[in-house]
C-alpha cells in the first residue's frame, strides 16, 4: 500500500496531515535510535493551545506518553545474536557465516542534523522581532498613558463651550478665515 492509498483510508495527522499511523511510525522510527531524544515541555505547549483544539492536544500527549513508555522499555541495544547456536542448528554453515560477516559489516547511518540550525536562526530572528514589537508596544503604552490622562484632566462634554472644544480637540476647530462660509472646511473634509 502507497502513501496516497493509506492517506485515503486512515485519518490524518492534525498537525502535519500525513497518515497517522505512518506518522507515528516514523516518530517511533527516529525516536527509537535515541540519536537526540528531547523532553517536550508540556506545560508550556499546553498554554498556547486554544480551548476549541484542546481535546487534540490531550489525544497528542496521551499518544506521546505511551510511545515515550514503549521507547524506554526497550533496551537501549539489541541483543546479540547467538551465531554458535545458528552454525551449530543450521545446516549450511557457509550461509551462516556469510549473514554474520554481512550483519557485522552493516553500519546503519544516521541522519545529518540539517535543520536545528536554521531553526535557531528563526528563533534569534523571531526575538529580535519580538523585542522590537515589545518596545514598541511599550511606547505606544506611553502615549496612550498621555491621551488617558489628557482625557482624564479635561472638563465633561456636558459643561464643555465650544472654545473649549477647540482647545482640547484642535483638529474639531473651524477655520472661518480660510473658509468664510459654513461649514468652514473643505467640501472634501465632510
Amino acid at each position: 500500500m502507497s502513501v496516497g492509498e493509506a492517506s485515503r483510508t486512515e485519518p490524518r495527522c492534525s498537525v502535519c496531515s500525513m497518515p497517522c499511523r505512518l506518522f507515528w511510525k516514523e516518530i517511533a522510527n527516529m525516536a527509537g535510535r535515541r540519536a537526540a531524544l528531547k523532553a517536550i515541555d508540556w506545560m508550556a505547549f499546553a498554554e498556547r493551545v486554544p480551548p476549541n483544539q484542546r481535546a487534540m492536544f490531550n489525544g497528542l500527549k496521551t499518544r506521546s506518553d505511551a510511545i515515550a513508555a514503549r521507547l524506554r522499555s526497550l533496551p537501549e541495544k539489541p541483543a546479540a545474536i547467538d551465531w554458535t547456536f545458528y552454525k551449530s542448528a543450521v545446516a549450511n554453515v557457509a550461509m551462516v557465516q556469510e549473514f554474520e560477516t554481512k550483519f557485522s559489516a552493516l553500519v546503519v547511518p544516521e541522519p545529518v542534523d540539517t535543520e536545528t540550525s536554521k531553526i535557531d536562526t528563526q528563533e534569534l530572528e523571531a526575538n529580535k522581532q519580538a523585542a522590537a514589537y515589545v518596545e514598541g508596544s511599550k511606547a505606544r503604552v506611553t502615549q496612550y498613558e498621555e491621551e488617558l490622562a489628557k482625557f482624564q484632566n479635561m472638563t465633561p462634554f456636558d459643561q464643555m463651550t465650544i472654545e473649549d472644544l477647540n482647545n482640547t480637540f484642535p483638529e474639531t476647530a473651524l477655520d472661518k478665515v480660510k473658509y468664510p462660509y459654513w461649514p468652514h472646511k473643505p467640501i472634501s473634509d465632510l
